[in-house]
C-alpha cells in the first residue's frame, strides 16, 4: 500500500517552529565564537562566546520587522530545561579527581559559595526596599533576584523571577520579573569576565602576578576520553546515544517525582511556598536523582548484573557544556525591555552594589580561606559567584593554566556542600514574596545566616586570637 503523502504536515509552518528556534540560538552561538575569537577585544575579556551570541540576538530583536522571528516563550522554555538538564549531566558524572583539597577545605568552599549568596540576597533587598517605599513602586523582594541571576544563572533567574511577577501581580503591582532576572543574569556574566580581567591586569602591572601560557593545559589525553572497562563507542547503540538517553531518562524522573508531590496535601507552608517553586528547582532534583542513578549503576556492577561501565565523563561534560551554552544564549535573548524603563535606575543600583559586595566578600574571604593561594581562589570563585563555573575556570587558567593549586578541586568538589549549606536560601526566595512581612522576616534570617557563615569559614582565627588574648593562668 503506497503511503498517503496528503495527509502529511511538514509543508506547515507549526512543523518547523521550534527547529527554526534552535537554528537561530546555534546561529547565534557560532556568531559569537567568531566574535570572540576574531575581535582582539573580546578575546581578552574573556566573555564567554555563548554571551556575545546572546547579545547578538537581543540586538536583532530591537529590529522591528525581525522582532517576531525570535520567541520568547520559547526561549524561556529552553533555558529552563537546559538548567536542569546541564545539571543531571553532571551528576551522572563518575568523580575520578584526585583531589588536593581536604574535606574540611571543600565544605568551607562550600559555605563560601552559600554566604555570597546570602551577602547578594541582603544587598539586593534593601535596595529593592528602599525603592519600594520612597522610590518608584518596584516590588519588594526583588532584590533576592540578585542571587540568582548572579550566583546561579539565567535557569534560576527565570525560574523565580516568574514566580515573582505572580507574588506582584496578586500585590498590584506590575513587575516584569523574568526579565528582571535574566537581565541581572547577563550583566553577572559581564561582571565575572570584565571585573575579572581587569583586576587580574591590575595586579600584574603591580607584579603580583605573572602571565603564564595556557596552550599545553588544553591538550586532552586518552584518559580524558575514555575510562577502561568502558561500552565501545560504536555499538547496537551508539556511546553518546547512551549518555543522552541517560540524562533524558533522570530528567523524565524528575517530571514524574514533581508532578507527584504536586498532587500532595503539603499544608499552607507547602502549598503557598514550596509547591510554586518546586518545578524552579528542577536543577536540584535532577542533580539528587542523577546521583542516585549513578550509584544504582555502580551496585549493578559490585552485583555482578552489570559488566560494562555505561558513564562516560567526557562526553556526559559535553553535554553539559553544550546545555549551559544553550541555556546562556536563550536566556539573553529572551530579556525583553519593553517593560523595563521605569526599573532601570534601580537595576543599576541592584546590579553595582551586588558586584561591588560580592568583589570585597569573595577576595576578604579568600585571603582567609587559602592563604597560599588566594588569588587563584578569588579569580574561580569569583568568576562562579558572579557567572558560572566555567566563568571560574577561564579565569583560573590564566593564572594557574595546569591547575596546580587546589583551585580547581574546591570549585568542582564545593557543589554538594554549596546545595546543602544553599538550600535554606532557596527557600527563602520562595517565602520571602508572599508579603513585606515574609521579606523583612528573610532580610533578618539572611544576616543571622550570613554571620554564621562567615564565623564558621574564619572560626580558626578568631578562636586563635580569643586564645592568644586570655590571660595567663599562672
Amino acid at each position: 500500500m503506497l503511503l498517503d503523502v496528503s495527509v502529511m504536515t511538514f509543508d506547515r509552518p507549526e512543523a518547523w517552529q521550534w527547529l527554526v528556534q534552535f537554528c537561530i540560538l546555534a546561529t547565534a552561538l557560532l556568531l559569537g565564537n567568531v566574535l570572540r575569537t576574531k575581535v582582539p577585544f573580546l578575546n581578552k575579556s574573556l566573555l564567554p562566546s555563548a554571551l556575545l551570541g546572546g547579545l547578538l540576538l537581543l540586538l536583532f530583536k530591537q529590529i522591528p520587522s525581525c522582532r517576531e522571528l525570535i520567541n520568547k516563550p520559547m526561549m524561556e522554555i529552553v533555558t529552563y530545561h537546559a538548567l536542569g538538564l546541564g545539571f543531571v549531566a553532571l551528576a551522572l558524572k563518575n568523580n575520578k579527581i584526585e583531589s588536593r583539597s581536604t574535606p574540611m577545605k571543600v565544605i568551607e568552599t562550600g559555605a563560601l559559595t552559600a554566604s555570597t549568596y546570602v551577602i547578594q540576597g541582603i544587598v539586593g533587598l534593601i535596595v529593592s526596599i528602599l525603592f519600594f517605599y520612597f522610590g518608584r513602586r518596584l516590588f519588594y523582594a526583588a532584590g533576592l533576584l540578585l542571587p540568582m541571576g548572579y550566583g546561579q544563572g539565567p535557569g534560576q533567574a527565570l525560574n523565580f523571577g516568574k514566580i515573582f511577577t505572580g507574588w506582584a501581580a496578586q500585590q498590584g503591582i506590575e513587575f516584569p520579573g523574568a526579565d528582571f532576572g535574566l537581565s541581572i543574569a547577563a550583566t553577572g556574566f559581564i561582571v565575572g569576565s570584565v571585573v575579572g580581567v581587569v583586576y587580574m591586569n591590575i595586579l600584574r602591572r603591580k607584579g603580583i602576578l605573572s602571565r603564564k601560557k595556557i596552550a599545553d593545559a588544553q591538550i586532552n589525553t586518552l584518559q580524558d576520553y575514555e575510562s577502561k572497562g568502558e561500552i565501545p563507542d560504536a555499538e547496537s547503540v551508539d556511546k553518546l546515544s547512551i549518555q543522552i538517553c541517560m540524562v533524558l531518562f533522570v530528567y523524565f524522573l524528575v517530571y514524574l517525582f514533581t508532578n507527584w508531590i504536586q498532587g500532595m496535601d503539603l499544608g499552607n507552608f507547602g502549598t503557598n511556598t514550596l509547591k510554586p517553586m518546586l518545578w524552579g528547582f528542577n536543577f536540584l532534583i535532577g542533580t539528587l536523582f542523577g546521583i542516585l542513578f549513578k550509584n544504582l549503576l555502580k551496585g549493578f556492577k559490585k552485583a555482578k548484573l552489570m559488566s560494562r561501565e555505561y558513564i562516560n565523563n567526557y562526553m556526559l561534560n559535553r553535554i553539559s557544556g553544550f546545555c549551559f551554552d544553550i541555556m546562556i544564549v536563550a536566556g539573553t535573548a529572551a530579556i525583553n525591555f519593553e517593560h523595563f524603563g521605569k526599573f532601570l535606575l534601580p537595576f543599576i543600583l541592584i546590579v553595582t552594589l551586588g558586584a561591588v559586595a560580592t568583589f570585597i566578600y569573595v577576595l576578604w574571604i579568600c585571603k582567609h580561606l587559602y592563604p597560599n593561594y588566594k588569588y587563584e581562589g578569588f579569580f574561580s570563585m569569583f568568576g562562579m559567584l558572579t557567572g558560572t563555573a566555567s566563568n571560574g575556570m577561564i579565569l583560573l587558567r590564566e593564572i594557574d593554566p595546569k591547575f596546580e593549586t587546589p583551585a580547581a578541586n574546591n570549585l568542582v568538589l564545593q557543589t554538594l556542600s554549596a546545595i546543602v549549606l544553599g538550600f535554606p536560601v532557596l527557600l527563602l526566595v520562595g517565602y520571602a514574596p508572599q508579603s513585606t512581612t515574609a521579606t523583612f522576616i528573610t532580610l533578618g534570617i539572611l544576616i543571622v545566616f550570613w554571620a554564621a557563615l562567615t564565623i564558621f569559614m574564619l572560626r580558626t582565627k578568631i578562636f586563635k586570637r580569643k586564645k592568644k588574648e586570655e590571660p595567663s593562668k599562672e
